[in-house]
């Protein structure tokens, strides 16, 4: 009776999810100097995110610059001629304001969430810094400092971080997605005034700016307060659509580390797949296929390597399909006590390749019914909504494409799945890593 109950409750769910709703309900406007917002409704409460993002990030950086993008953040929280040094700080602190920022490979965001009756200071001091970035030279040199002391002790001094960067190099080769974001040491003390000034001027401009509001406010009002603040900053030049080398199908890098202060050894494959630019349709199906494989504790890999044969401790799969150029599928597991990590690659292979031969309509309607309940509530957060919104927006991602999401999951069937784990098992660039504790560091933890 209680599984029956909660059958028919999921049931409830995924109808009041219709196949006419939309997922965020997003109003999108061009404001006079093509600027593009982006507004999610949500009355639950007086609260809005507010966020800002820039179509730019480590893979725009020229060659030799790395990390110039992700100083130029920083660098935005340090002043401007009306607002100089860290005032921008000082006022959304006392405004009751959570403000902050973050650097990826495709683009750079700054966001406040904050009560509504204070957003038009957030849209007036970030439409400032958007025109008129002034930081002194000792600035420069303190936010580089900076910089490059997060460089060494994030990923220096974390074994794990290096791996992943030795996997990313790998996998990427020359592709730009090879880029750490943060730079290397080395670029990062090049770096000068002039390099992050030519990003700024070139990028951080309305023409390749996204504007996100989530919250309690009515789009037509935060229209018009677009345009107020940020409408007054003059467009930037045109920025065409940058174009990606193509990464060779073929490529197959196997990569081995020992290092230290790592207690537990990482089984981990990277596929270079298609994303939202490369193949909009064809992601979809990949999204079922790393659900079903390994998202969650009812997954395939969790209940075979984990629960039934016990020889992981952990399993997990991974699609990033939110990308500029090419996206990413992932693998992952971690060996169980006794377990080499050899043993667990080769069962890693077996359950893969069993959980797709066996896979049904009924297990694909199963799968497709969790991740669409998972949808129901989602616009109801603003940080969540702005964020998703956001970030797919700025890589390519048309309203249509994102309020679609649901129509297009409910499409998807077995077959359907079948075919993208061919396609990406069998006819992508793919990098295997093992790492393990050096000198049997961890094993008896």
């Amino acid at each position: 009776m209680k599984k029956k109950f909660v059958a028919f409750g999921l049931i409830c769910l995924l109808s009041a999810f219709s196949a006419s709703a939309k997922l965020f309900d997003i109003n999108e406007y061009t404001l006079s100097n093509g600027a593009r917002l982006l507004v999610v409704e949500n009355h639950k409460a007086p609260i809005v995110k507010h966020m800002v993002w820039y179509r730019v990030g480590a893979v725009d950086e020229k060659p030799g610059k790395g990390g110039a993008a992700h100083l130029l953040e920083h660098l935005m929280f340090r002043g401007t001629e009306k607002v100089p040094g860290s005032e921008f700080n000082r006022l959304m602190q006392i405004n009751g304001a959570d403000s902050n920022a973050f650097t990826s490979l495709d683009y750079t965001a700054y966001h406040q969430s904050l009560d509504v009756s204070r957003l038009e200071l957030a849209m007036a001091l970030e439409a400032d810094r958007m025109a008129n970035l002034d930081f002194s030279d000792e600035a420069f040199a303190a936010e580089r400092d900076i910089v490059y002391q997060e460089r060494k002790q994030v990923v220096e001094n974390q074994p794990l971080s290096a791996f992943a960067e030795s996997l990313q190099h790998g996998l990427w080769q020359t592709h730009p997605y090879a880029r750490p974001v943060t730079g290397t040491e080395e670029e990062i003390l090049s770096l000068t005034r002039e390099d992050v000034m030519d990003i700024y001027r070139r990028y951080y401009v309305p023409n390749n700016a996204i504007i996100v509001i989530s919250g309690d406010i009515e789009p037509q009002t935060a229209y018009r307060l677009a345009e107020k603040y940020y409408g007054k900053v003059p467009a930037g030049h045109e920025i065409g659509k940058k174009s990606f080398p193509a990464v060779n199908p073929t490529t197959r890098i196997m990569l081995k580390m020992k290092l230290p202060r790592v207690e537990l050894p990482r089984v981990v494959r990277r596929y270079v797949v298609d994303s939202c630019n490369t193949d909009p349709q064809s992601i979809y199906a990949a999204m079922v296929l790393s659900a079903y494989l390994g998202e969650g504790d009812t997954s395939e890999l969790y209940k075979e390597l984990v629960v039934k044969r016990k020889l992981a401790l952990a399993a997990a799969a991974s699609y990033d399909y939110a990308s500029r150029s090419y996206g990413t599928f992932g693998l992952s597991a971690v060996p169980a006590a006794g377990v080499s990590p050899q043993e667990l690659q080769k069962m890693l292979d077996r359950v893969v390749n069993d959980a797709v031969a066996s896979l049904t309509d009924e297990k694909v309607e199963k799968v497709k019914n969790k991740m669409l309940a998972g949808l129901v509530y989602l616009r109801d957060n603003p940080n969540d909504a702005a964020y998703i919104v956001g970030s797919l927006y700025t890589v390519g991602m048309t309203r249509e494409d994102i309020e679609n999401y649901a129509d297009n999951i409910r499409a998807v069937d077995a077959a359907a799945v079948k075919k993208a784990a061919h396609r990406i098992f069998t006819g992508s660039a793919m990098t295997e890593g093992v790492v393990e504790p050096l000198n049997g560091e961890g094993e008896d933890e």
